[in-house]
């Protein structure tokens, strides 16, 4: 994929920035390497929004988390794209856990 390329989710799919790759430090100055870190949900920036997924009923219902906000997901749930040298994930709005306000 370019460079250039726009992604832009389908229905109720987001498209995520992941946060906190890099190893941690814990209080007392201990590094904790990612691998520890595994079995925890992750974090990301919202990158994008789709327009929302189709009720039984025809209507459309509308995602409750917007653009810039940062979310918790499941480890497991997204699938990971590379557009030019950036990785992102995509995943269904129901696989987020919580938005975090600041």
């Amino acid at each position: 994929m370019n460079t250039s390329a726009r992604v832009i989710p389908l229905e109720d799919r987001v498209l995520i920035e992941p946060l906190g790759k890099e190893d941690k430090k814990s209080k007392g100055g201990i590094i904790i390497p990612e691998t520890v870190d595994k079995e925890r949900p992750e974090q990301g920036k919202v990158i994008a929004v789709g327009p929302g997924r189709i009720a039984d009923d025809g209507k459309r219902i509308l995602p409750q988390v917007k653009k810039g906000q940062i979310v918790i997901f499941s480890k497991y749930s997204p699938s990971e794209i590379k557009v030019g040298e950036k990785e992102y994930y995509i995943l269904r709005e129901s696989d987020i856990l919580a938005i975090i306000e600041n």
